[in-house]
């Protein structure tokens, strides 16, 4: 009997000790779960906050942290069209950039025009105050970037005709090589843009990287800032330096030494895939950075000018009002 009251008692305790052990373990899990809740998006964050901006903020233009993750204020809107360019697609209003990116841009198509190489297409530029787009672009979003697409045989076109164009590809993914579609004229129309002292790196596919290296160039100096990326075979991304006067800028590392035309252009050719291009309409999820500087969010809510939308160059003069 006592053998048998002293296991009842000794069950009993290890019952609880065992009840205390498991609620021990369920609150830690508790308390661990309550750890790892993620911290609240702030909207600044969100592309969907910025894409519903209509026009820059007022004040002095400065960009405001990475080419991936910040704003810009006082931006400024490239003009519609100019001499040796055209702006395409006005509707995704993305012609917004720092004015040293619009002053660059305006005397690239000077000198495209100068060289007899036909319009160039100015694509995507950044929003009215940068930040995160809702879809297309991780960067773009400090007014230093742009897309040129290499396309010069089209005339200059009335706002309408311009909405929706094609990209011609330069490039054959099955030989790494570009098409015979590609010509001096693609070659020249980078070396102008790269040759540019603002520029710090254009993006291209590395089969047309190889193609520059492969050319007779007077002063190579200029393939440095050419960069071997994915996608990119019918357009180049220009990406400039931070500009004076921002001093939340943060620029990107130095290019290595030398012209780029060696092993690492040759291992980017073994591994060079197309840009993942989405059936049109697709409504894209909303993109978030979450290393997006503290400096942005009164950016956004900043004062700032609506812009009105541009009328297509085609159509009549609208009347005054008196």
């Amino acid at each position: 009997m006592g053998i048998v009251s002293f296991g009842g008692r000794a069950f009993g305790l290890i019952a609880c000790v065992g009840m205390a052990a498991v609620l021990l373990t369920a609150g830690g899990a508790d308390a661990k779960s309550r750890k790892k809740k993620p911290a609240p998006i702030p909207v600044y964050a969100t592309s969907v906050a910025w894409g519903a901006v209509t026009g820059p903020s007022l004040g002095a233009a400065k960009s405001i942290g990475s080419y991936a993750a910040g704003c810009i204020t006082g931006a400024r809107a490239l003009p519609p069209e100019g001499v040796g360019y055209q702006v395409i697609r006005l509707s995704r209003q993305r012609n917004y950039g720092h004015p040293v990116l619009v002053d660059m841009l305006r005397d690239f198509g000077q000198r495209v025009a100068q060289a007899g190489l036909g319009t160039a297409l100015i694509g995507d530029m950044g929003q009215a105050r940068g930040g995160p787009m809702p879809s297309g672009h991780a960067s773009h979003q400090i007014g230093l970037d742009a897309d040129v697409w290499l396309r010069l045989d089209l005339p200059p076109m009335g706002r309408a005709g311009r909405e929706r164009l094609d990209e011609i590809k330069y490039v054959d993914y099955d030989l790494m090589r570009v098409t015979a579609d590609w010509s001096e004229r693609q070659a020249r129309v980078i070396q102008i843009a790269a040759s540019d002292a603002r520029v710090a790196r254009i993006f291209v596919n590395p089969a047309i990287k190889l193609a520059m290296c492969q050319r007779s160039w007077p002063d190579r100096g200029f393939l440095n800032k050419l960069r071997p990326w994915h996608g990119h075979d019918g357009h180049m991304h220009i990406r400039l330096n931070c500009p004076a006067g921002s001093p939340l800028c943060e620029q990107q590392d130095a290019q290595p030494e030398g012209d780029g035309c060696g092993d690492e252009l040759m291992s980017w050719l073994d591994s060079a895939s197309p840009a993942i291009e989405h059936p049109p309409g697709r409504k894209p999820e909303p993109r978030v950075v979450r290393k997006m500087p503290a400096a942005c969010a009164p950016v956004l809510n900043a004062a700032g000018t609506r812009m009105a939308s541009l009328p297509d160059s085609g159509a009549a003069p609208a009347k005054t009002a008196h």
